[in-house]
């Protein structure tokens, strides 16, 4: 997928390009709940890597108001779809998802598998009170970018 395939966000931090393959409103939900996020969300292991490259999101998860394990169960049918060096956004309202979903990733990278995951983002914020999903509101939101990686 080539740069000029892709838009970049503007309230998120600079490198995170959101691909064109969005519908409108899609890209527009995303937008949102990524201008939730600050610099400081970003993991300060990975920072370094992360400015040097950007984070290109393909594919979107919203397992908000979901319970556990569907948000884990989501994201791991989402990543068949995620090429290396591409990444996924999740973004889940149950606790749990934070410890199974970067247990997951963890778990990747101890696996011989030919993908594996870096959780690049993972952080909880609160929810805008005008947002509404299905006439509930979340107060808390956990957000996971995780992109595949090259094993090699």
């Amino acid at each position: 997928m080539s740069v000029d395939s892709q838009s970049t966000i503007t309230h998120a931090p600079d490198f995170i390009n959101l691909s064109e393959k969005f519908s409108g409103a899609e890209q527009q939900n995303i937008n949102n709940l990524l201008a939730l996020l600050s610099l400081n969300d970003i993991d300060l292991n990975n920072e370094a890597n992360a400015k040097q490259s950007s984070i290109n999101i393909v594919r979107f998860v919203d397992g908000r108001g979901l319970a556990c394990p569907m948000p884990l169960l989501k994201t791991k049918v989402a990543l068949r779809d995620v090429a290396t060096g591409e990444s996924l956004y999740v973004v889940a309202t149950d606790a749990n998802s934070q410890a199974d979903i970067a247990a997951f990733c963890r778990q990747s990278k101890q696996t011989d598998t030919a993908n594996r995951l870096l959780l690049t983002i993972n952080s909880v914020t609160n929810q805008p009170t005008a947002d509404s999903i299905s006439s509930q509101r979340f107060d808390t939101i956990y957000h996971f970018i995780i992109t595949k990686t090259d094993s090699n």
